[in-house]
């Protein structure tokens, strides 16, 4: 994960205490707003070399157009190395316990699908469990 301040680090922790299987070779990355570009992008590669088991790297992003997106996207390469933008928990937890079961571009869209299935307007949701014609008391 590359995020911006601690995001990436607080998502990895909260995902270890509700539902991850296994943390091993992933690794949060946060981006410190006055690294220079070239610094920044070494820090990416020797993240992706570290965490790099040969099947290819999946970099989750906290936010489109920002700069940890913009700075992995300088090593998006089909099949080596891909970027999912918009982490969420579920996303996170999805994508690494599920990461042995995929290719690289079929765990990208795992996650990119459990970030989107995931996301719900609560009011929706309870109004569809309400009982019709009930009381809400």
């Amino acid at each position: 994960m590359l995020t911006h301040g601690e995001l990436g680090v607080k998502f990895l922790d909260t995902a270890r205490l509700i539902g991850l299987t296994s943390d091993e070779r992933v690794l949060a990355l946060s981006i410190d707003p006055t690294a220079s570009p070239d610094s920044l992008r070494d820090q990416v590669a020797k993240a992706i070399a570290k965490v790099n088991a040969g099947s290819g790297v999946l970099i989750l992003t906290d936010l489109f157009g920002g700069t940890p997106t913009n700075v992995s996207l300088s090593f998006l390469e089909e099949g080596k190395i891909e970027v999912v933008t918009g982490l969420n928990l579920p996303m996170l937890i999805k994508s690494v316990n599920a990461r042995h079961g995929y290719d690289l571009k079929g765990l990208a869209q795992l996650s990119a699908d459990a970030g989107k299935e995931n996301i719900y307007r609560a009011s929706d949701v309870l109004k569809q469990r309400r009982p019709k014609g009930g009381s809400s008391s």
